[in-house]
């Protein structure tokens, strides 16, 4: 584990921070595990981060190296930006789950494997032609290798269930076993299993056994050297009231939140696409707050009807992932055509085509920002962080109604899947930015394309007493929205959407600078959910009086105002990303200067240390 000083008198080893691993079949629970695992160590009081990380078939064969699931957590008494860069403990469920992620586990860490699934079928199955937990192979980390599987079956037998269905709680003797090791109330995740099995008690009554197994292996076994229990002390915090979400949840409140804020009702029109379902989920449960849900026969139409829904003077919101959104690119250009507001939430995911469904990426920026027919300018935003997607949420709303424009909010299937503690924000601390649907005509008759100070149209509901007008997809004239091919016209309404939307840089502040200080040799800029290892590598390397700095990005179109001169102010710029270098691209043709890229699309977010690499590499 992360270095330690023994408590004198005291058994339990203090620790500032541990990443755990649980690893498995999909069908082993392990994100359930992961899930009830972090839900604990929040009601403890620890800073936490995960990454929950999904095979791609929705059930790949039993024992296979690519049906392997993991839920990754760091957790400590200090601030955590990332969910660890190497494991401390690696829970192995099976032979393809030791394969897969034994590597990445710190010299020194410690293995804990079911060796009951390590027959001769699953040691296949894992291309292992050795059983590794008797052949040396796993000398340079500490090993406990037990039936795990026997001792779930023992501990259920009073129950009466099957081999199978007792099995399934082969999950919750390990999560009891991990909850002794870190000093964890099981209370929570009792009555959670009470509750999620009230019709069939027999099964909560089965797994709490288990878990409660698991955990009195843990205090009375003789375990010499590799279990310890180890203490975390709750990290400091702000006083307030604190809640564990995830990226899909805090936008899908965020987008409530924004919509009381403009004093619309919301329509939400959706198709299932992984990782960005969860929204379409969550928001289904706020009915109560005017948000209105559709499942659609497939994407175009989802986006269709938010459209409409806007249309008719409510906030229409739609979400997908990369293919989703292509398909949805029509569309975007009829909502940037008759200036109606719309927020288009992307998850992104590996891509082209189908790509890795259930794998982290970031190379959808192109898309964002350029990806329509014509000259069809969006704003673009980013959210770095599960908590900060709430914020973004409400960002995109209120950009869209102020702007009257589509308005694109980026996460990732990082983002989208992963927890950390929240401070629920107080409400009362932000500014409304209610919509006033136009119902009577100007002085000078109604224009139905006029424009404000920010060049926004009015936004009219159908049927308006003598405010009709034209709308779709065909060029309008200015002023009074009719069709109008003209050549002038149609430059002049180019340029009028173009201005803007550059016009939201005038109400979006300067950007700032993260970490560091403006000006230097050194400055890595990031966006999205690259913030965390970036944060991270650059204050470890500034502790060790290295000159660079972190400039992270919300607003990827259009940029801060001050953004090309505080780039220029240093020697060098890099520019980490989850892709080939996209927003360097951005960055080279806006400011003219030499970004750096430093890109990674394997599916897995940055490490810490592969940045820190960079950093040092850069300023040698």
């Amino acid at each position: 584990m992360a270095s330690a000083a023994k408590e004198a008198g005291n058994e339990q080893e203090a620790v500032e921070s541990v990443v755990v691993r649980f690893a498995g079949d999909s069908g082993d629970g392990m994100q359930l595990t992961g899930g009830q695992f972090t839900l604990s160590t929040a009601l403890a009081g620890n800073d936490l981060a995960t990454f929950p990380d999904f095979p791609a078939e929705i059930r790949a064969p039993q024992g296979t190296l690519f049906g392997v699931s993991a839920f990754q957590i760091n957790f400590g008494s200090r601030a955590i930006h990332t969910a660890g860069d190497q494991p401390d403990v690696l829970v192995a469920m099976n032979p393809a789950a030791l394969k897969v992620n034994v590597d990445s586990l710190k010299p020194g860490g410690l293995i804990i494997a079911d060796s009951g699934e390590f027959g001769k079928r699953n040691l296949d199955k894992a291309k292992y032609e050795t059983n590794p937990l008797e052949d040396g192979s796993l000398a340079k980390w500490q090993l406990l290798a037990f039936d795990i599987s026997a001792l779930t079956l023992e501990a259920v037998k009073p129950f009466g269930l099957g081999n199978k269905e007792a099995l399934r709680s082969k999950n919750m003797w390990t999560l009891g076993l991990a909850l002794w090791m870190f000093d964890r109330d099981r209370q929570p995740i009792v009555d959670w299993l009470n509750s999620k099995f009230a019709k069939k008690p027999e099964i909560a009554e089965a797994n709490i056994a288990a878990l409660n197994a698991g955990h009195a292996y843990g205090e009375t076994a003789e375990l010499s050297g590799p279990v310890k229990q180890a203490a975390l002390p709750a990290a400091p915090a702000d006083p307030g009231l604190y809640r564990t979400v995830n990226g899909a949840e805090a936008l899908s409140l965020g987008l409530v939140a924004g919509a009381q804020m403009a004093d619309l009702p919301m329509f939400f029109g959706g198709y299932p696409i992984t990782p960005a379902s969860a929204i379409l989920h969550h928001l289904s449960r706020l009915k109560e707050y005017g948000v209105t849900t559709f499942q659609a026969e497939d994407e175009i139409a989802a986006i269709a009807s938010a459209i409409g829904a806007s249309y008719a003077g409510t906030l229409g919101v739609t979400s997908s992932s990369g293919p989703g959104i292509a398909l949805k690119g029509e569309a975007m250009g009829l909502a940037i055509m008759t200036e109606l507001p719309l927020v288009i939430v992307n998850s992104q995911r590996g891509g082209p085509s189908t790509g890795l469904p259930t794998k982290t990426e970031q190379s959808d920026l192109y898309q964002a920002v350029y990806g329509r027919n014509g000259d069809a300018p969006m704003p673009v935003i980013s959210a770095r962080s599960p908590s900060d997607a709430f914020e973004c949420a409400i960002e995109a709303v209120r950009i869209a109604t102020q702007y009257m424009t589509p308005v694109m909010l980026l996460t990732d299937g990082y983002i989208a899947n992963a927890a950390e503690p929240w401070l629920v924000p107080d409400m009362g601390d932000y500014t409304e930015f209610p919509v006033e649907h136009m119902t009577q005509a100007q002085e000078d008759g109604f224009k139905p394309y006029g424009r404000d100070e920010k060049l926004a149209r009015p936004w009219v509901k159908p049927g308006t007493p003598e405010l009709m007008h034209r709308i779709g997809g065909i060029e309008k004239g200015v002023d009074t929205g009719h069709i109008d091919y003209g050549s002038e016209n149609h430059q002049e309404m180019t340029n009028i959407r173009r201005d803007k939307v550059l016009g939201v840089a005038d109400s979006i502040g300067d950007q700032e600078v993260e970490l560091g200080v403006a000006g230097g040799k050194l400055a890595l800029i990031g966006w999205g959910s690259t913030y965390g290892p970036i944060h991270q590598a650059v204050n470890r390397c500034r502790e060790k009086d290295m000159d660079v700095s972190h400039i992270h990005l919300r607003y990827i179109w259009p940029m801060p105002k001050n953004l090309g001169d505080l780039l220029k102010s240093y020697d060098h710029v890099i520019v980490p990303e989850m892709n080939t270098g996209q927003l360097k691209t951005v960055l080279r043709d806006q400011y003219l200067v030499d970004a750096k890229p430093l890109n990674k699309v394997s599916g897995q977010p940055f490490t810490i240390a592969e940045i820190e690499t960079a950093i040092a590499e850069a300023l040698s």
